[in-house]
Order: structure tokens, then C-alpha cells, then sequence
């Protein structure tokens, strides 16, 4: 049985929820998301305490995951809309470099040719100095996936800990081999 289910989901006056054929949208100042839930899901709107309370249709453990599941996700919503996710990425190495451009980030990570990756839309990119990327944005999965995406064009290597890291992330060392 998921007790992340049983906590209800409390949002601002300036947020606007909507149940809708099991579709959830949730509107506020940095702008607007919809979710589908699964028919598992019953969402009760409590107006007056400006909060969301999720139940399980049925009273199985399958229905339970389901219900905490989608308290998560529209928890994730209402703080996105709220106050929105910065995800902050460094770059370790010599000559690794980002510049942020438009609706893209072009890196330099020692490969032959510049990275060129296209941002999509509801995500903004920031470069304070050359070798930090933060990127902001109200939806939690999609910075997650850009996030992911750009790492990935170079992850910490476990020898020297050259690589793209998420900010506070510790790389487990390797020792190198000895004659």
C-alpha cells in the first residue's frame, strides 16, 4: 500500500487545477501542464483547503501504486508551475567548453566537431561561466531527459573524472593500474 498516496497534494491560491476524463491540468505564473492519470485513480478537489486528495479506485496494491504514482507527478506539477526545477551541470576537463545560444547549447568536449543540441520548447539554458550549463524549466521529466541527454554526450570517466556531472555529483574514483 503507498503511503506517498495517502499525503494530499496542497497548492497556492494563484494555481488553477482541473480534473477533467482523468486528465489533470494544472495552471499557474510560470505556465501550464496536463497529465493523463491512469482510471485507477480517483482525484477529489478540496477548494477551500486549495489541495488535491488521491485514493485508489480499488483497494489493491496495484491501484494504491498507481494512486502514488499520480500524487508525484501532479506534486511535480504544482511545483513547476509554482516555482519551476533548475537542474545545474558542470564540465570537467581541459578545453571542455558550453555556450548557450537561442533554443540551443553548443559543446566543446573534446571531440573533433562542436555538440549542437537543440533544446526543446519549455526549456531555457543559462551559462554563467564556460564550464557550468543550468538549465531551467516547469516540466520535472522533460529537464530530467535534457539533462540526461547532454551528460551523456560525455559522462565522468572513473580514471581522471573528466566529464560532464550533475552539480554535487560524486564520481567513484578508480586507481590506475601500477607497473
Amino acid at each position: 500500500m503507498s503511503r506517498v498516496a495517502k499525503a494530499p497534494v496542497k497548492h497556492a491560491a494563484n494555481v488553477e487545477v482541473t480534473v477533467v476524463d482523468g486528465e489533470v491540468t494544472v495552471k499557474g505564473p510560470k505556465g501550464t501542464l496536463t497529465q493523463k492519470i491512469n482510471r485507477l485513480v480517483s482525484i477529489t478537489k478540496n477548494t477551500e483547503a486549495n489541495q488535491l486528495e488521491f485514493a485508489p479506485a480499488a483497494n489493491d496494491p496495484k491501484a494504491w501504486a498507481h494512486a502514488g504514482t499520480a500524487r508525484a507527478l501532479i506534486s511535480n506539477m504544482v511545483h513547476g508551475v509554482t516555482e519551476g526545477f533548475v537542474v545545474t551541470l558542470e564540465l570537467v576537463g581541459v578545453g571542455y567548453r558550453a555556450q548557450a545560444k537561442d533554443k540551443s547549447i553548443s559543446l566543446a568536449l573534446g571531440y573533433s566537431h562542436p555538440i549542437e543540441y537543440e533544446l526543446p520548447k519549455g526549456v531555457t539554458v543559462e551559462t554563467p561561466n564556460n564550464t557550468t550549463i543550468v538549465l531551467k524549466g516547469v516540466d520535472k521529466q522533460i529537464l530530467g531527459q535534457v539533462a540526461s541527454e547532454i551528460r551523456a554526450f560525455r559522462p565522468p570517466e572513473p580514471y581522471k573524472g573528466k566529464g560532464i556531472r550533475y552539480a554535487g555529483e560524486v564520481i567513484a574514483r578508480k586507481e590506475a593500474k601500477k607497473k
